[in-house]
């Protein structure tokens, strides 16, 4: 088997179903493992019932996205894992391709596909790693006080100073997380991050080498908006701190969540204001 495809789900069924028939239409045919974050919306029994060739992997609590992946990783049997969203559909060829890009650059640690909204816009995915300049830009008031300084820090981030528009394909550092394709060996998890900052993670691991955004692999992407909540928020930051005291340090890790401290305020008050 040259590759495993690894879908962590919480409550997305009817996407999911769609993600799958997808991938039962690829033209090279995928071990596909499906760990489930104990949906309530039947996600499983469809699984079971329309998927039988699915491995499926049924948590009995919410394992989150990483340590939802790194369950699945850990049974692929594949050469390759494929980290993917339940609310993607693959391209008959995309899988093929992002394979045979690794099979022919043994030197690249990564690739992901072109990936897409239904109405056929690109995504704006694949960045730099975030420098500390960056998340301190983004995440606390100095971004508010020194909104230019953000701005440039942001169009590095993103490549906007090189004007990268994701129609080509180009070596870039970070890969979208939900997209992924890597070396079993390679892939597993952050297990102390649980949505947020993994990819970034794994491009700190493996600087130095290659990781490809392949323009000809297509997937629609339909970016489920789940994960637009106050919970999700408390996460990211969470995440954002573990990430940060992991590759800066603790007095780096102290000072963000020192100055992030009055925008995380402000966004519970938000939050708050709407129950």
């Amino acid at each position: 088997m040259s590759l495993s495809v690894v879908i962590v789900n919480y409550n997305t069924r009817d996407l999911l179903r769609d993600c799958l028939q997808s991938l039962k239409n690829s033209t090279i045919a995928p071990e596909v493992i499906v760990v489930d974050n104990a949906s309530s919306d039947g996600s499983p029994a469809m699984v079971a019932d329309e998927f039988p060739g699915v491995r499926l992997l049924a948590q009995s609590e919410n394992t989150w996205f990483c340590g939802g992946n790194n369950i699945g990783i850990c049974v692929a049997t594949g050469k390759y894992v494929l980290l993917l969203n339940p609310d993607t559909a693959v391209a008959p060829d995309a899988l093929e391709k992002l394979v045979a890009h690794m099979d022919a650059h043994p030197e690249t640690a990564g690739v992901t596909a072109q990936l897409h909204y239904p109405g056929g816009e690109i995504q704006r995915t694949c960045s730099r790693i975030p420098t500390f300049a960056y998340l301190l830009a983004q995440h606390t008031v100095l971004g508010m006080i020194f909104p230019a300084w953000r701005g440039r820090l942001a169009d590095h981030h993103w490549y906007r100073d090189e004007n990268f528009t994701r129609e080509h394909t180009r070596e870039v550092e970070v890969l979208p997380g939900s997209c992924l394709l890597m070396r079993r060996e390679d892939i597993l998890l952050n297990g102390a991050l649980k949505l947020y900052f993994p990819e970034d993670d794994l491009a700190r691991r493996f600087r130095g080498r290659r990781f490809y955004f392949l323009a000809d692999a297509k997937i629609t992407h339909r970016e489920k908006s789940s994960t637009h909540s106050w919970l999700a928020t408390r996460i990211y930051f969470e995440d954002m701190l573990i990430y940060t005291r992991t590759h800066h340090g603790w007095w780096r890790m102290a000072l963000l969540w020192l100055l992030s401290c009055p925008l995380y305020g402000a966004m519970w008050v938000k939050a708050k204001m709407k129950v």
